[in-house]
């Protein structure tokens, strides 16, 4: 509901683009060096309380959101937001403890599909709330209230964490990321002493989750992947400076209010949802190449986002929009797809947590191009995502040839 609004409210509270784009940017930072602390941290105190924190302090950053009144106020709502909504993250990790291994894909799969249905509906809501009197700050109360609400559903729902499968008060125990070349000898290393006292031992473990969370990403950022998260990066930028001014521009360009540009949303949101469903066939026809379908797929989005940049109707935004939901949706898949095939399967939790960090980088680094690209033109920001997209596309050409079977062999050997 909120964050297709946030461009239009803070623009309103008198902050330039460029000073829009480095608020905007300050969580993606928050959101980046938190993503691990969290995470740990549900591991030691267990999900259930830190998914109610997470929830009441994020439900705060909303109800400051919706009394903020200048951009300082604006800037201090996302920080509680910033640090603490991992509330997704939370729930995925609770989910894959309750249940069953064999049942973990279809239940994780149903999970997704109800945040897509969230993600239809709230800028529809909200696109239509905003056009009321005060509209962003009732909307931003609504989603204070449906935090609560939330909030209440976890305090209330009648599960125990005594459940959680391989968990001891909420702790997990040699329970860490392995990377191919990591030796028995560095997991025993880092180890807790035994006779340790409890919360020691507990202090000892997170701190040591925490470093070979770090070590882990240091270690997959300089190898031979190195191009396929930073195609991963590349396009994450691009698709965000697409919509980092898309209420604004439209309202801009062809005076469509919030409410429809809400509507265009929704539909763009429930096509990609629907895409879910071609990629099997697209990639039967591919014959399971997944590195073809990106470039494939990565290419459509570059020319979308430009012919997105020179629309003179908006029959044209509509075909971009209802396009690019298909491309970007199926070219996250493939991205997922290629890093845990060339990564392995013993490597699959670090290589999905380093995708989302890398998305994280790419939550900050585009607020900040999409204000400066603004202010040169409302068209600015697609423009430079289809120039990123571009060199996305080129580096994919150029490692091609190291994307083949000799590669992913090589790399579940080591």
């Amino acid at each position: 509901m909120v964050v297709p609004l946030l461009s239009l409210h803070v623009k309103s509270l008198g902050a330039s683009p460029t000073v829009a784009g480095i608020v905007g940017s300050s969580y993606g930072i928050l959101q980046l060096f938190s993503s691990t602390l969290v995470g740990c941290w549900s591991d030691v105190v267990g999900r259930r309380s830190s998914l109610l924190v997470c929830i009441l302090l994020s439900a705060l950053g909303y109800l400051l959101l919706g009394a903020s009144t200048n951009v300082f106020l604006f800037a201090l709502a996302r920080v509680p937001v910033g640090i603490f909504k991992h509330t997704l993250s939370i729930s995925r990790a609770l989910l894959s403890d309750l249940v069953a291994e064999k049942e973990r894909p279809l239940v994780l799969g149903q999970f997704n599909t109800a945040s897509g249905v969230g993600f239809i509906l709230g800028p529809m809501v909200g696109g239509y709330l905003t056009e009321l009197d005060g509209g962003f700050y009732l909307t931003a109360l609504i989603c204070f209230s449906v935090f609560l609400l939330n909030a209440g559903l976890v305090w209330l729902f009648p599960w125990s964490e005594a459940k959680l499968s391989g968990t001891k008060n909420g702790l997990r125990l040699g329970r860490k990321p392995v990377l191919p070349r990591e030796t028995d000898g560095e997991v025993q290393e880092a180890a807790p002493t035994p006779g340790a006292p409890k919360s020691k031992e507990t202090a000892q473990w997170a701190w040591a989750e925490v470093t070979w969370a770090l070590r882990d990403m240091r270690s997959l950022l300089f190898s031979e992947m190195w191009d396929i998260f930073l195609v991963r990066l590349l396009m994450a930028v691009a698709v965000m400076l697409y919509y980092s001014n898309f209420v604004l521009a439209l309202e801009e360009r062809f005076g469509v209010r919030p409410k429809a540009t809400g509507y265009l949303i929704s539909y763009s949101s429930a096509l990609g949802a629907l895409a879910g469903f071609a990629l099997g066939p697209i990639l039967r026809l591919y014959r399971h190449d997944s590195h073809a379908v990106l470039l494939h797929s990565s290419a459509l989005t570059c020319t979308l986002l430009l012919l997105y940049s020179t629309a003179r109707s908006m029959g044209v935004v509509v075909l971009s929009s209802t396009l690019l939901s298909f491309s970007t949706s199926i070219g996250r898949t493939c991205i997922t797809d290629l890093q845990l095939t060339m990564g392995g399967a013993q490597a699959s939790g670090t290589l999905i947590g380093m995708g989302q960090s890398v998305t994280a980088v790419g939550r900050i680094i585009a607020p900040l191009l999409s204000g400066v690209a603004q202010e040169v033109s409302p068209c600015g920001p697609p423009i430079l995502g289809a120039a990123l997209a571009l060199v996305a596309i080129f580096i994919m050409s150029l490692n091609k040839s190291r994307s083949g079977g000799d590669r992913i062999g090589k790399l579940k050997r080591e």
